[in-house]
């Protein structure tokens, strides 16, 4: 274990805090489910804990959300302990089956669904329009590439105008390996020479998990930006049309509390329509359930956290718009009465020459 985790470790006081806050401990309500439960168990396991699938089982119901970390009063990262104790112990060969299965799966096929056709499939006729060179390169990730082919092509027709590409062999990022405790060295070194091949100074990404990794976890090299902050900084040029529209917006972990984009999104929103905010928001937003290899590896738990997410979504509003694409699938597969957008979904419509 990291001399960081220990420390980590001892900063925490069980005061319970963060019990308060885990979308996962309110849900299951064992201690082990929460962010306190999982400290003791890490420095159980410091002194020589046994691993058993208890043990596996509260490390990996962690969506690693990020709330605990940022409610912590002690300064205690619970969080960056589990996804550490993760890596240790996978590296140790003591994982759960549905981990086991996901690296299998990615490895296999270079994406998270497992997917084996054309990755570049939803370009269609566009891939004429993809350049070879450019300064600026849009990331779709598995999720967009693979299940919503329509809001990729969307996207590359809103940044296209901007001296915009794509990859020519783009692979899973790895967020998803990475957050469930394996390397994704091989995927990383490859993206990353097909960046520099793009010649691209800036990566675009539309997917929070994306996002966070490229930026967080990938050598520096490049700049990584979320494709709200970049329409936010280009909304003069969009000749967005206002829309009788009133949204509320849904803030995912990896890109708001994690990362701090907040604005960005809301900004874009503003310029097209009226938002309503949800219950909670901004660094406070409740988890959707769908993150740290949660939705794949307990999908009940995971659809009921999403199903408490669209509860707080207020009255009267027209779609609920995200930034994520997971944040969409897993908010739409729990039954969401009102529609669930992409944000450039949003754009597309009040966008007057597409």
């Amino acid at each position: 274990m990291l001399e960081s985790d220990i420390r980590s470790i001892l900063k925490c006081v069980r005061c319970g805090a963060c019990r308060s806050v885990c979308p996962v401990f309110e849900e299951v309500g064992w201690e082990s489910a929460g962010a306190r439960g999982r400290m003791l168990v890490a420095q159980g396991i410091s002194q020589g804990l046994e691993v058993g699938s208890g043990v596996l089982e509260s490390l990996n119901t962690c969506t690693t959300c990020g709330l605990c970390r940022q409610m912590c009063p002690s300064g205690a990262d619970p969080t960056g302990v589990v996804e550490s104790l993760r890596h240790e112990l996978v590296s140790q060969g003591k994982m759960t089956d549905s981990q086991a299965k996901l690296h299998k799966k990615i490895i296999s096929s270079s994406n998270s669904l497992g997917d084996v056709s054309d990755k570049k499939k939803w370009l269609g006729e566009r891939i004429t329009e993809v350049r070879k060179t450019a300064e600026y390169v849009y990331f779709v990730g598995c999720l967009g590439a693979y299940r919503y082919p329509e809001t990729a092509a969307l996207t590359f027709d809103v940044l296209k105008q901007f001296d915009v590409t794509v990859l020519p062999d783009e692979v899973c990022c790895g967020s998803p390996l990475i957050r469930t405790g394996f390397d994704a060295d091989d995927l990383i070194a490859h993206n990353m020479e097909q960046i520099r091949k793009v010649g691209a100074h800036t990566v675009i990404t539309s997917c929070a998990g994306c996002y966070n990794t490229l930026k967080n976890d990938y050598p520096a090299g490049f700049d990584v930006i979320h494709v709200s902050e970049f329409l936010s900084e280009h909304l003069s040029e969009l000749e967005l049309k206002r829309l009788d529209l009133t949204v509320t917006y849904h803030d995912g972990c990896h890109l708001g509390r994690c990362n701090g984009v907040f604005d960005a999104p809301c900004e874009v929103i503003k310029a097209i329509c009226d938002i309503k905010e949800m219950t909670t928001n901004r660094e406070n937003a409740r988890c959707c359930g769908g993150g740290g290899g949660v939705r794949s590896g307990y999908p009940d738990l995971s659809l009921a956290l999403a199903k408490k997410r669209l509860a707080e979504v207020p009255e009267g509003v027209d779609y609920v718009v995200t930034s994520c694409p997971l944040c969409l699938k897993n908010l739409t597969e729990a039954g969401s009465d009102t529609d669930v957008i992409d944000l450039v979904e949003l754009v597309a419509l009040a966008m007057q020459n597409l």
